[in-house]
């Protein structure tokens, strides 16, 4: 099974980009998402992101994954 996670871009250098995934911040390529800027939240896959996305579908998003972990975490 393949997953993608949202991501907000905090900073980008030359197809590269710092996000923050869950309070942490990595690095990951923006060279396939034309003209990523600091603000925007994007998909992020393999160390790629691959897709933008709104901020509302982002924490919808993230709202499920954290719904999904705490489900989980009861059984």
């Amino acid at each position: 099974m393949c997953l993608g996670v949202p991501a907000k871009i905090l900073e980008t250098s030359d197809g590269i980009a710092v996000v923050e995934l869950g309070g942490v911040r990595r690095e990951i390529s923006v060279m396939l998402i034309e003209n990523a800027s600091v603000g925007e939240w994007v998909i992020i896959h393999a160390g790629f992101a691959i897709e933008r996305l709104s901020e509302e579908e982002a924490e919808q998003t993230l709202t499920l994954f954290r719904e999904i972990a705490a489900a989980d975490e009861i059984h």
